[in-house]
């Protein structure tokens, strides 16, 4: 984000520099003829438009999939904890515990982790538990329901940490960031030096617009870090009913883990 501010400034600075000493050298004219306010409209809305398209497959592609296999991630966890409850009790009570502690892992642990675009090895501990409860119930009618429940729960974790990462290429970024720079000191350039307070304000305004949408492109093309982000709401809310299920049929069981999801000794 910093990095995009910092081009933009210097674009600007760039522009307004080669208007006052290269445009004389190059164009012979009065000082006080340039390009009008209303010929900047036209590259601020042809660049607006095209850059909030971008934004927008952008939003509705990788933030509103890593929104929905959040969602569904949690879902598949809460079904697997209540079709716990047709286990026997020892099996029951472990794959509750174990779903607290997967969820507490996601959330303290795997969660700051996809803001860098990387997942955490915490989750995975807990779901191998889960397999190897399963292991115990084979044969009886609830494995199959477990087995179900478990594996939608796993795929949409992998499609959380497939949006994770970044799924504009650094080269499309960059192809943006280098027009950005061209067009505003381009537009720079075509300023005149006299009489020209109104054209300044315009294309300050040009400038902030175009750093804007830049900056949301990054950020919502990282849903789990920046200012658009997608919270870990539904899967703490899965918690909660699965530590008050536990605890209901388990009051004097401890959980095998601490506040982070991370097995105790």
């Amino acid at each position: 984000m910093l990095i995009v501010i910092v081009v933009a400034v210097v674009a600007l600075l760039a522009g307004l520099a080669a208007n006052r000493f290269l445009r004389p050298r190059l164009i012979k004219e009065d000082d006080g003829t340039g390009m009008a306010v209303k010929d900047l409209v036209g590259p601020l809305l042809t660049m607006t438009v095209l850059l909030l398209s971008f934004v927008l497959v952008t939003a509705n592609g990788s933030y509103g999939k890593a929104e929905v296999a959040s969602r569904g991630e949690a879902r598949a966890l809460d079904q697997l904890v209540e079709t716990a409850e047709y286990a026997p009790q020892a099996q029951r009570a472990r794959i509750q515990a174990d779903a607290v502690c997967y969820a507490r892992a996601v959330r303290e642990q795997e969660w700051p982790a996809m803001s860098d675009g990387h997942g955490s090895p915490a989750p995975s501990v807990w779901s191998t538990d889960f397999r190897l409860t399963f292991r115990t119930l084979e044969g009886k009618p609830v494995f199959g329901m477990l087995v179900s429940a478990d594996s939608k729960r796993s795929d949409e974790r992998e499609e959380r940490l497939t949006q994770a990462s970044p799924s504009i290429p650094s080269a499309i970024f960059w192809f943006l960031l280098a027009t950005l720079f061209i067009t505003v000191t381009a537009l720079g350039f075509c300023l005149p030096r006299k009489n020209n307070r109104g054209q300044l304000v315009t294309l300050t305004v040009i400038t902030a617009l175009l750093t804007t949408m830049l900056v949301i492109i990054r950020d919502v093309d990282r849903p789990f870090g920046g200012i658009i982000d997608v919270t870990p709401t539904a899967i703490t809310e899965v918690e909660r009913q699965a530590t008050r299920d536990f605890l209901s049929h388990s009051p004097a069981t401890g959980l095998p883990c601490d506040e982070r999801g991370t097995r105790l000794a």
